[in-house]
């Protein structure tokens, strides 16, 4: 009898690899992206809607960044930050602080 392994070590044994460790961290920047557009817009009481006819797009396309399911370029965040009255702001973390 073969003991399962479990989610997380299933998960750990995959992030050994470094093609699976970066599509992981790629995966995590892109929802982390969405959290904060998600927050930001709800925070100024705005629909999807209203943010995509700001930004001259569609909800759709909201709808994906906002879901994680999207690389946005860094123009597509200036607009997003100029619909929600912010301003983007990108930095480079250390290698330890970025799991590398």
């Amino acid at each position: 009898m073969s003991k399962r392994k479990t989610w997380g070590e299933l998960r750990q044994r995959r992030l050994e690899k470094p093609a699976a460790r970066a599509g992981y961290q790629h995966a995590q920047l892109a929802y982390e992206l969405g959290r904060q557009v998600r927050e930001l817009r709800e925070a100024r009481g705005i629909s999807q809607r209203e943010l995509a006819e700001r930004m001259h797009t569609t909800q759709s396309v909201i709808a994906r960044i906002e879901g994680g399911g999207s690389k946005p370029s860094i123009s597509t965040l200036e607009r997003v930050a100029k619909a929600l009255g912010t301003s983007v702001d990108i930095r480079f973390g250390s290698p330890v602080a970025a799991g590398y």
